[in-house]
C-alpha cells in the first residue's frame, strides 16, 4: 500500500535493471465523463482509457559509451470520449487523444535516440513524442495525472506540430544541468502520425525551438519558457482537427503558418523543494498566424499544487481558466466571408486523491463556452444553438 508502483521492484530485478541503465514506466488510465448540460444537447456518459509503457536505456550505465539515451514508447487507447459532444475546439479528455483520437488503437509514438557530445550539448533523432514540449509544473501532460482539458496540457497555437513525427534536432544545456536550463531546436515532419513509420509521406517541415529556465523569485522555485515554430506545409484552411466542429465545408488552401508561445509556473508556497510540493500559479500565452491554425491568440491562468495536506504527499489539485481567440476558416463559394465560429473559453477544477501512491482517483468538473455556435439537427436540418457545456468526469490511474 505504500510502494510507488503496484508491481513493486519485481523481487529486486527492477532496481537492478535501473542500476544498469534499463528502466520501465507503465500506467493505465481510465476515464468516465459526461456532458450533463449544454453543449450539443447530447447528454450522455462515455468511458475510455489509455495504457502507456515507456522504456529508457542509458548506454553509460549499461557499460557501453557515455551520453547515449534510447527511448521507446508503446501506447494504446480504447472506447469513447465526450469531446465531440461539447461543441468545443479543445478536447475535454486529453487522455483519449493518444495515440490516435478515434477508435481503438495501439501504436509506437516514440522511438528516439539522443547522444550528448559533452555536458552542454547533444543531438536527438528518430520518431518523437512532441507532447513533452511546452512543459509546465502545474499544467502539462496527456491528461492522466493533472488537468483533463487539452488547453491546460499544451499551448493550442503549437498543435500544428504532429503529436508523433519523425524529427531531428539539437539539445543545449547552458549550465550542464537540465533542471536549471534547457534549449532545443528541432526540425520535424509536418505530416507525422503515431501509427505510421512516417517515411512514406513528407509534405512539409516544421522548424521549432524553445528554451526553459528555472527561476528563484522570492526564494521559491519557478520556470519560464518561450518558444516559436514555423511550418512550410500546405494546409487545408482551418486545421483538419476541427472536422467535428465545422462539418463538411468546402475549405480553401493555405500555405505555411507560424506561432510563438510562452508559459510560466511559480511556487508561492513550498513545503518540500526536493519533492516539488507546494502551491503555485501558472499561465500560458500564445499567438499564431491564425487560419489554418484555429487558435490565433490564447491565454490560460490557474492555480495548482501537490502534497500540501500533511500525510497526503501524493494528492494534487488544479483550477484553471482559458480563453482562445478563433480565426474563422476561409470557405470556398458564396459563404467565403461567413463567420460561423466564436471565441472559446473554459474553466476546469480537479482534485487528485491518492488512494495509494500507485492508485489515483480524480473527480473533475469543466464548464466550457464552446467554439461552435449552431448545429443542424433532424431531417429538415433545423438549426439549434450550442450552449455552454458542463462536463463532469472521474479518472482512475494505475501506476504499474
Amino acid at each position: 500500500m505504500t510502494r510507488s508502483t503496484l508491481t513493486g521492484d519485481w523481487g529486486g530485478a527492477r532496481n537492478d535493471l535501473a542500476a544498469k541503465g534499463i528502466s520501465f514506466d507503465a500506467s493505465v488510465t481510465q476515464i468516465e465523463q459526461g456532458v450533463v448540460g449544454g453543449g450539443k444537447n447530447d447528454s450522455s456518459w462515455e468511458y475510455g482509457g489509455r495504457g502507456n509503457l515507456t522504456g529508457n536505456l542509458d548506454t553509460q550505465k549499461l557499460g557501453l559509451w557515455p551520453g547515449g539515451f534510447l527511448t521507446v514508447e508503446l501506447e494504446g487507447n480504447w472506447a469513447h470520449t465526450v469531446s465531440g459532444k461539447t461543441g468545443a475546439l479543445m478536447p475535454v479528455n486529453t487522455n483519449q487523444l493518444f495515440p490516435l483520437p478515434i477508435g481503438t488503437n495501439v501504436a509506437l509514438p516514440q522511438l528516439s535516440y539522443a547522444q550528448f557530445l559533452s555536458h552542454y550539448a547533444g543531438v536527438v533523432a528518430g520518431k518523437l513524442d512532441t507532447m513533452s514540449g511546452d512543459a509546465n509544473e502545474f499544467a502539462h501532460g496527456k491528461g492522466d495525472d493533472q488537468f483533463f482539458n487539452t488547453a491546460f496540457s499544451i499551448n493550442p497555437v503549437a498543435l500544428v506540430v504532429p503529436y508523433s513525427t519523425l524529427g531531428t534536432g539539437v539539445i543545449v544545456l547552458p549550465t550542464a544541468d537540465p533542471d536549471e536550463a534547457v534549449v532545443n531546436f528541432l526540425v520535424v515532419s509536418a505530416t507525422g502520425k503515431a501509427n505510421t513509420a512516417g517515411f512514406d509521406d513528407f509534405s512539409g517541415a516544421i522548424f521549432t525551438g524553445e528554451g526553459r529556465v528555472r527561476t528563484g523569485f522570492f526564494g521559491l522555485t519557478g520556470h519560464q519558457l518561450i518558444g516559436a515554430l514555423y511550418s512550410t506545409k500546405r494546409y487545408t484552411s482551418f486545421d483538419q482537427r476541427l472536422g467535428s466542429v465545422i462539418g463538411k465545408q468546402a475549405l480553401a488552401k493555405k500555405d505555411g503558418t507560424w506561432a510563438v508561445f510562452y508559459n510560466f509556473d511559480q511556487f508561492l508556497y513550498e513545503t518540500d523543494k526536493s519533492k516539488k510540493q507546494g502551491v503555485g500559479i501558472f499561465g500560458r500565452f500564445g499567438a499564431s498566424a491564425g487560419d489554418p491554425n484555429p487558435a490565433q491568440y490564447f491565454f490560460s491562468l490557474g492555480v495548482g499544487g501537490n502534497g500540501v495536506i500533511p500525510s497526503r504527499d501524493h494528492d494534487r489539485f488544479g483550477l484553471g481558466y482559458y480563453y482562445m481567440s478563433i480565426d474563422n476558416p476561409t470557405l470556398r463559394g458564396p459563404f467565403s466571408t461567413r463567420s460561423f465560429l466564436r471565441d472559446e473559453w473554459g474553466f476546469e477544477a480537479f482534485y487528485n486523491v491518492a488512494l495509494t501512491p500507485w492508485l489515483l482517483l480524480t473527480p473533475d468538473v469543466q464548464v466550457i463556452g464552446p467554439t461552435q455556435k449552431q448545429r443542424l439537427v433532424g431531417p429538415l436540418l433545423r438549426r439549434e444553438s450550442v450552449g455552454t457545456a458542463t462536463v463532469l468526469g472521474i479518472r482512475l490511474q494505475l501506476v504499474l
